[in-house]
C-alpha cells in the first residue's frame, strides 16, 4: 500500500477506521437478527413462528435500507462539508466514503440472497 499511495500510514488508518466501523455496524446487524429470531421463535429453539414474524421482518428489512440510504445521503453531502471546513480530516472523509460503500455492497448481497431464496422457493414441487 505504501507504494501505491506513498501515504500508506494515512491510508491504511482511513481503511481500518472503515473496517472497524463496518464491523460494528454488522455485529449489530446480527445481534438484532438473533433478537428478531429468538422472539419471533418464542425463545425455544423448536417453537413454530407467529405469523407476526413475516411483519417483523419486513420492518427490520425496512430499516436497514433507511439506514444503508442515510448513510448514503451523509456521504452526498460530504463533498460540500469538505469545501465548508466542517470535514477537514482526509482520512475521515475517506473512512465514511468506505463505510458507505461496504454497508451497500452489503445490502447489494443482502437482496441478492434473498432473490436467490424466493427463485429457489418458487422451483420447489409441491
Amino acid at each position: 500500500m505504501e507504494r501505491i499511495t506513498g501515504q500508506g500510514g494515512l491510508a491504511r488508518a482511513a481503511i481500518e477506521a472503515a473496517l472497524q466501523a463496518q464491523a460494528r455496524a454488522a455485529r449489530k446487524i446480527e445481534e438484532q437478527v438473533a433478537a428478531g429470531l429468538s422472539t419471533a421463535a418464542g425463545g425455544a429453539p423448536g417453537a413454530a413462528r407467529p405469523p407476526a414474524f413475516a411483519s417483523d421482518m419486513a420492518g427490520a428489512l425496512r430499516g436497514a435500507v433507511a439506514s444503508v440510504e442515510k448513510g448514503l445521503g451523509a456521504v452526498d453531502r460530504l463533498p460540500l462539508e469538505m469545501v465548508s471546513g466542517k470535514v477537514d480530516d482526509f482520512a475521515q472523509l475517506a473512512a465514511q466514503l468506505k463505510q458507505s460503500e461496504l454497508s451497500f455492497k452489503f445490502a447489494l448481497e443482502v437482496r441478492n440472497k434473498l432473490i436467490d431464496a424466493y427463485r429457489e422457493t418458487m422451483r420447489m414441487s409441491v
